[in-house]
């Protein structure tokens, strides 16, 4: 029995876009002559046997419709094929989005001078009002933002509360008054979400009991309308407190005070999530150096996040902070330990010791502009100079490690309060401690190194704000000056030529054996 023809045609499949111009030449003879004709207008026209089974006709329609012409390839497969090319194109999409965000990240960090160096950095903050939208912020932290007036991040913030939100170690170095504080607290009270009593979670260290109780305050004004436990390692509670029974989510402290409830077993530090050494620099230097190495053994938690904060990160601390640090992002805002250039600094020349008064009356004539800070280099200096300047028609106070701590806390407020014009101080407040409304900062005595100077003068100037800082020196000082003088220069400030073509020495502290100013004055009187 002979074959019907037109199997040789079965699978063919026509595509009517490929050939619509033949089709219009016939679409009139259609309607007029052949009904039969009206199959090519609403489908493609397939020429099969009658002996054809259904079930095998369905099977090639259905790998014939995604391709045009006719298809060899099983439905299987060009779905796969297609899968394929779609994933590609999704993955070369993605690719192209993460290096535009790059590109936009570093040229934002270059606009707010941020330097970072890691891997996988996140993207930097460009309002608070992205804690919400990328982090689920919580409400009462923007709102207690907005009671602060604190509306736009510092260029620290910008960086710091990513990084912290993501998980990541990190260590910062920024200027003085640039919001160092709120960089790590945000994200700490963030992370926690709501209070425990299961134990410490959080520990910030911080160089002296000024500096913890400043913190103490900032942790308890941005954790407000939350009812996290915010503690404050006074002496009182190390000596008396059982910490096992004690609700305790956020621990400021010193370095010693913390160590010795650590090592009596009266405070377990295995639960710690978050770890921030505040000033860090001061916290490695010898005398702290053991305690603080005892609290980061003590903090067991596999998870936590370490972050070491300061103005000043000089080579050998950040060589220490890698150690004890895992994938940790480095930040530098600025210039890496550089004073502050909203402060306009200059240098003074005294000769002596005997012609520092002298001087320091003359500057209170000629540009007197309270409230001003005095800094010399001990507490017997600091005593003599408050003896010699308290009955004149100043309003003076002293501040040093030997008064009592409500003492110092009082002479603190005071001068906050504006009841006292001039602070004299030891480096004891040169650290971290926020003043905001001090106008000029005077070094009495050179500061015995170039970190010491960037923190005292760091005491004016800050948050935006502009300020003065005046350093005195005398014919023993000269040697040193190109150090200073180079920080002053860094920062904006005037330095006469000669002192910039002076040999650079290595710097060593410079702590000369000075004179006591009672002393002297009364041998004056005496004669």
């Amino acid at each position: 029995m002979e074959k019907d023809p037109s199997f040789l045609f079965s699978g063919i499949t026509f595509n009517r876009k490929r050939f619509s111009n033949d089709f219009a030449r016939f679409k009139e003879k259609r309607e007029s002559n052949d009904p039969e004709e009206t199959l090519l207008e609403n489908k493609t026209v397939e020429v099969e046997p009658a002996a054809k089974p259904p079930k095998k006709r369905k099977r090639k329609r259905t790998a014939s419709d995604p391709v045009e012409g006719f298809s060899v390839f099983n439905s299987s497969k060009t779905e796969s094929v297609l899968d394929n090319s779609e994933e590609t194109e999704l993955a070369s999409q993605r690719k192209k989005e993460f290096n535009r965000q790059m590109e936009r990240d570093a040229i934002f960090r270059k606009q707010h001078n941020i330097h970072t160096s890691g891997t996988n950095i996140p993207s930097p903050l460009h309002d608070f009002s992205e804690l919400r939208s990328r982090y689920e912020c919580k409400p009462y932290i923007l709102r207690n933002l907005a009671e602060l007036n604190i509306k736009k991040p510092t260029p620290i913030q910008m960086q710091a509360i990513p990084i912290l939100l993501s998980g990541r170690d990190v260590f910062a170095c920024a200027p003085t008054g640039s919001g160092k504080t709120l960089a790590f607290v945000c994200p700490m009270l963030m992370k926690l979400k709501r209070a425990s009593k299961d134990g410490v979670r959080a520990v910030i260290l911080c160089p002296t009991r000024e500096l913890a109780s400043q913190t103490y305050r900032e942790c308890k004004k941005l954790a407000k309308g939350k009812k996290f436990y915010i503690k404050l390692m006074t002496k009182q509670l190390s000596n008396t407190a059982e910490f096992a029974k004690l609700s305790c989510d956020v621990l400021i402290s010193t370095p010693l005070r913390l160590k010795s409830s650590v090592t009596k077993r009266k405070l377990d530090l295995s639960r710690v999530e978050y770890l921030v050494l505040d000033e860090s620099d001061k916290l490695f230097e010898l005398g702290l150096l053991e305690p603080v190495d005892a609290i980061v053994k003590a903090c067991t938690n596999p998870s936590i996040i370490r972050s070491l904060f300061s103005a000043t990160l000089p080579d050998t601390v950040e060589e220490l902070a890698r150690t004890i640090m895992h994938d940790a992002v480095r930040v530098i805002i600025g210039r890496k330990n550089s004073a502050s250039e909203t402060v306009k600094q200059k240098l003074v020349y005294v000769g002596s010791e005997e012609g520092k008064l002298m001087a320091l009356r003359q500057t209170f004539e000629e540009s007197w502009n309270p409230p001003v800070l005095l800094f010399v280099q001990n507490k017997a200096r600091a005593k003599d100079l408050y003896n010699e300047l308290k009955f004149e028609d100043i309003r003076v106070d002293v501040i040093h490690s030997d008064l009592q701590q409500s003492e110092r806390e009082n002479a603190i407020d005071n001068f906050r309060a504006g009841k006292t014009w001039v602070l004299i101080a030891t480096d004891v407040i040169a650290r971290g401690m926020d003043f905001k409304g001090v106008n000029c900062v005077i070094n009495y005595d050179f500061p015995d190194s170039s970190s010491a100077y960037i923190h005292r003068i760091g005491r004016s100037g800050r948050a935006g704000r502009s300020g003065e800082a005046v350093t005195f020196y005398t014919d023993a000082d000269v040697r040193y000056l190109k150090n200073i003088a180079n920080a002053i220069k860094n920062a904006g400030s005037e330095v006469p030529e000669w002192i910039l073509s002076m040999p650079k020495l290595k710097w060593r502290k410079h702590r000369p054996k000075r004179e006591s100013l009672f002393a002297k004055q009364g041998d004056k009187e005496e004669e």
